[in-house]
């Protein structure tokens, strides 16, 4: 990740009840909006905001509970992550936009697309799946939380980290790994443990796909073992209008790992929708 020196314009919004910290960049007719994965924020779209703003209205945000953004009162699922994105749209005036979700922000694109799918020009699915949880991983979640529950939360976040980078990245990205290991130790025990119990409980969307017509790119890190290739593959098969760049050198968090080559099929992809 390189140093940025841009000033942070951050903004807030009550989305019903929590409150959003959002950050909105550039000029343009059709906003696009970024949603951050589990246990991140906004910031982790830092190399896309610095790329897109030149050309695009670019809107980050930080789901509630994570970043800046309070958690609410409600208790965390997707289906209310997915609300308060199109409820977010609403308050700012924004009737369709164009929106790229990683990983947990994936599932949160997925879920809105299937509810409101009115208010989608295109989608990017990135490093994300459309199953829902198997059992073994619905365990490995409920001892994540007990793991969190008693105090481990410094190794829940190291074994966190060794599973989303690859090898090259934990080599060569040091810089990179530390903003993102910042990012969740910044994340409080609640909001960790209340979204690893809504991921566990999310439901699949890939019944949906199959009826999902607006333009869609999917990008993956060739190496990423948290939803690896296969599930994106999956997602190109069904989705028509569809296409799937896989990125080499990259695990589950290829905007970062590779920003570059990420912001470069995301750009073309931009551009062949005009």
């Amino acid at each position: 990740m390189e140093t940025h020196t841009m000033k942070r314009l951050d903004k807030q919004i009550i989305v019903k009840d929590a409150t959003i910290c959002y950050e909105d960049h550039g000029i343009g007719l059709t906003p696009i909006i970024f949603i951050h994965g589990f246990p991140f924020d906004k910031s982790s779209w830092q190399p896309q905001v610095d790329f897109f703003q030149k050309n695009f209205r670019v809107i980050t945000y930080d789901i509630r509970g994570f970043g800046k953004s309070s958690s609410g009162t409600e208790k965390p699922s997707i289906n209310q992550f997915a609300d308060d994105l199109i409820n977010f749209m609403d308050l700012l005036e924004i009737p369709k936009a164009i929106v790229c979700g990683l990983s947990m922000g994936g599932y949160i694109l997925l879920n809105a697309v299937k509810r409101y799918p009115g208010r989608f020009i295109a989608i990017a699915l990135s490093d994300t799946q459309c199953v829902a949880d198997t059992t073994e991983v619905k365990a490995k979640r409920k001892n994540s939380i007990l793991q969190l529950n008693t105090g481990g939360i410094e190794e829940f976040i190291e074994g966190f980290i060794k599973n989303i980078f690859c090898d090259a990245t934990k080599v060569n990205s040091k810089e990179v790994i530390g903003e993102v290991k910042k990012m969740m130790q910044s994340t409080s025990l609640s909001t960790l443990t209340g979204t690893l119990n809504a991921l566990a409980q999310r439901e699949a969307t890939c019944t949906y796909l199959q009826e999902i017509s607006i333009p869609a790119l999917i990008i993956c890190g060739k190496e990423d073992i948290v939803t690896p290739p296969v599930q994106s593959e999956f997602m190109n098969l069904h989705i028509i209008n569809s296409v799937l760049k896989i990125i080499d050198k990259a695990g589950h968090m290829s905007n970062l790992e590779q920003a570059e080559a990420f912001n470069t099929h995301l750009n073309d992809f931009f551009n062949g929708l005009k």
